[in-house]
């Protein structure tokens, strides 16, 4: 045990985080995440993709603790012998998505995804989408509610609840999901190795609409092209205690 480990707690703004956050901080001590050794996250899931993007340019590894509703990237909460925890903690590692998304009116925006970046249809008509892989065309028009990227810690997200594949998470693929695909109609989406560039573009943006989404943080309206791609030059750190981590998780998702 090493009880000069430097912890950093953060908390939701919801009354069980906030109280978690107040008894932790008097237990164990309070540092900035930037002279932490490890921040320890207090809230749900959104929280959680919260924390990682805000501690992103740290490198610190993040170990959650569920104060929140799902809690599917978090550990249950406890307050007793929290430095024994997080010795044995195990670790991985996830590499988010990048978005790069072009507006009507010419207005480029990025932005990072650790679950899934998703197009869906602004207004009462299905959307039609154009997708290449790679710079080669694979899907002329989809005709849908949506499509999405996943990572496979976000395949049991959004994703999952699209009817996408749930992704082993040290898979070295993506999951291209469409959303109420109706044309074509049987089309269920792909399974991609991670190194792909999907691209999709809009077609007849004026008439119908489409919007980009990036874990549901960073929205672009009236898009006409989005661009994802998996940026291996960013390294998330998880810590989950063991014998409960992402891929346990993943597994056992698919046994419900």
């Amino acid at each position: 045990m090493d009880p000069t480990r430097r912890i950093a707690f953060v908390s939701s703004d919801t009354p069980p985080a906030r109280a978690a956050l107040d008894r932790l901080c008097d237990r164990y001590g309070q540092v900035a995440m930037a002279d932490a050794d490890v921040i320890v996250a207090l809230g749900g899931d959104g929280f959680m993709l919260q924390t990682l993007n805000a501690s992103r340019a740290l490198s610190r590894p993040v170990y959650g603790m569920n104060r929140g509703t799902v809690g599917f990237l978090m550990n249950d909460y406890a307050e007793d012998d929290l430095h024994l925890r997080l010795d044995g903690a195990e670790e991985a590692v996830l590499n988010p998505l990048r978005m790069h998304a072009v507006s009507v009116d010419g207005t480029a925006t990025e932005a990072l995804a650790i679950n899934e970046v998703s197009l869906l249809r602004q207004g009462p008509q299905a959307a039609k989408l154009r997708i290449s892989i790679d710079g080669r065309e694979r899907l002329a028009e989809l005709v849908c509610d949506g499509a999405l990227v996943a990572t496979p810690a976000g395949s049991t997200a959004y994703n999952y609840s699209a009817h996408g594949p749930i992704l082993p998470i040290g898979s070295d693929v993506l999951a291209l999901t469409a959303m109420a695909a109706f044309r074509p109609r049987r089309w269920r989406g792909a399974l991609l190795p991670r190194s792909a560039l999907v691209r999709f573009d809009v077609q007849e943006p004026e008439k119908r609409p489409v919007m980009a989404d990036a874990d549901s943080r960073s929205s672009v309206r009236d898009v006409v092209s989005v661009e994802v791609s998996s940026d291996a030059s960013i390294s998330h750190r998880l810590l989950f205690d063991p014998g409960h981590g992402l891929e346990e998780r993943l597994i056992g998702e698919q046994f419900v």
